[in-house]
Formats: structure tokens, C-alpha cells, sequence
């Protein structure tokens, strides 16, 4: 009988703590040389459980890696009016070198318009149409963190992407539209897909990267995945279930992130790495 294959998994969770740990010492370069360490602004509207929670772990792990953490904690009746003022106060504030908008921030809320309000030199989270341009044009600036950290994976995991057909399923414009543009700018074939794409499965079974980022559990068939595939799984639902059939995925793809510990790392990471880097722009702190 032959042996059942099974991916290589790509650990998410041991590269992270590698870029945090690279973020950490230049965090404390720039305090030393400056006497300013670097302060990310995070602003939450509400009080949403998840999103505190996200925002908890977020200020813990600044903390562990030198970085200031300003919480801006806003009722949840707040109107777009008056968010866009904080966003825009923040944006105008030396002491801030990165901004945060946990999203979401309730119905009533207009978020591409709050998002718009966050500085382009301090959008460290790349959410506003300014760095969705810098990342379709390949030039200066902030990456979604998302598509960023799976960007890192690729390139960690020595993923040849030029030639190659990458399915991106999703259309958001933070995960699937941004990593599309990013896996282009690497001479990616891509396509996107969506709710309204007919024959989704015929499309995954042409892929040579497949980045899963719809947020619906187990979506992507293993059954699906083209032999020796890679599969970044992006999604993250309820039970630390992804957007893909892990278990049947594996026995098909060459390499394949697993949920927890693949992309959800790699986005905090990123984070950190970013905002780091606004604050030595901001402070022209040259790298020694």
C-alpha cells in the first residue's frame, strides 16, 4: 500500500517570532537613538468582545516588544464624524507613529471614510487607498498586514511565484484584493474569485497558490487542491477552523499553513515590524 502523503507545514508562528524578535531590537535602537520609543494608536469603537480581545493581545505584544500602545477608547454611538476627527487628531500628533482602526466599528459607521482619515505615513495596518495603490504600483509604503504576513510565509518558504496561477478567494479590500496585487508584483498569473464565481472548484484545481480568505469554514475541498499545491489558508472561524478542509488538503498540497499558527502570527508581526518602521521614518533614525 502506498503511504499517504502529507504537506510540509508552514509554520507561521516560528517566523513571526523571528520578525517580532528583528521589530524588538530595532525598537530599542530607535529609543536609544532618539529617546522616543516608537507608539502605535490603536482606536476601538465600542466594546465588541472579539475586538477587545484582538486589541488586548495587540497591546500585549507591543509592550513585549518596546513599543508604546495608546489605546483610544470611543463609545459606540460614536458617528463617522467624530471618529474621522480622532483619526485625523492622531494623524496630526508627533507622539503617534502608527494608527490602528479596529474594525468593526458598528453599521452607522462609514469605514472607508474613517480609514481615509488615518495618515499615509502612519497607516501601518495598510488599509487606506493610499496603500492599496503603493501596493498595486509596487512602490513606497505599508502593506495589509494580512497579505503581508502571507507574502513573508511565500518568501520564507522559498515559494517560486513567478509563471505561477495563484486563486486568491476572497475580494476584501484588505486581504483578497491587496495580496492579489502583491502576488502580481511577483509575476503571479492571479485570479480572483468570489460568491458569485461559477465553478469555483474547477478554478482551485488549476492553482498553483491557492490563498483561501473568504471567511467560510472549510470552503476549499482538499479534494480540490492540485497536487503539490501551495495553500495559504487566511481564514479563521469559529473552533480554530479555517477556510479550507485542512486534513484532506494536506494529503494533496506540497506545502500548506495550518489554522492556528500559519497566517494569524504573521499578521501581528507585521504589525509590529510596520509600525516600527513609521517610527524610524518619522524620526529619521537611519538603519545602522
Amino acid at each position: 500500500m502506498t503511504p499517504t502523503r502529507s504537506a510540509q507545514l508552514m509554520d507561521g508562528t516560528s517566523l513571526a517570532g523571528r520578525i517580532v524578535e528583528e521589530a524588538t531590537v530595532k525598537a530599542a535602537d530607535i529609543a536609544q537613538r532618539t529617546g522616543t520609543s516608537p507608539c502605535l494608536a490603536t482606536v476601538l469603537v465600542g466594546e465588541d468582545p472579539a475586538s477587545v480581545t484582538y486589541v488586548r493581545m495587540k497591546r500585549a505584544r507591543c509592550a513585549k516588544a518596546g513599543i508604546q500602545s495608546r489605546l483610544v477608547g470611543l463609545p459606540a454611538a460614536t458617528t463617522t464624524a467624530e471618529l474621522i476627527d480622532t483619526l485625523t487628531a492622531l494623524s496630526n500628533d508627533p507622539a503617534v507613529h502608527g494608527i490602528l482602526l479596529q474594525h468593526p466599528c458598528g453599521p452607522h459607521v462609514d469605514e472607508r471614510a474613517a480609514f481615509e482619515a488615518i495618515a499615509p505615513e502612519k497607516d501601518v495596518d495598510g488599509v487606506t487607498m493610499h496603500s492599496f495603490a503603493a501596493m498595486s504600483f509596487a512602490l513606497p509604503g505599508f502593506v495589509s498586514c494580512t497579505p503581508g504576513g502571507i507574502m513573508r510565509l511565500l518568501e520564507a518558504y522559498d515559494v517560486e511565484l513567478a509563471g505561477k496561477h495563484a486563486v486568491v478567494v476572497g475580494r476584501s479590500a484588505i486581504l483578497g484584493k491587496p495580496v492579489g496585487m502583491l502576488l502580481l508584483a511577483k509575476d503571479a498569473t492571479v485570479t480572483y474569485c468570489h460568491s458569485r464565481t461559477a465553478d469555483l472548484s474547477a478554478l482551485v484545481r488549476e492553482a498553483d497558490v491557492v490563498v483561501a480568505a473568504v471567511g467560510r469554514p472549510r470552503l476549499i475541498r482538499g479534494e480540490d487542491i492540485k497536487p503539490g499545491a501551495v495553500v495559504i489558508d487566511a481564514g479563521y472561524n469559529p473552533g480554530n477552523v479555517g477556510d479550507v478542509e485542512f486534513d484532506s488538503a494536506r494529503t494533496r498540497a506540497g506545502l500548506i499553513t495550518p489554522v492556528p499558527g500559519g497566517v494569524g502570527p504573521m499578521t501581528i508581526a507585521v504589525l509590529l515590524a510596520q509600525t516600527v518602521a513609521a517610527a524610524a521614518r518619522q524620526l529619521e533614525v537611519q538603519e545602522s
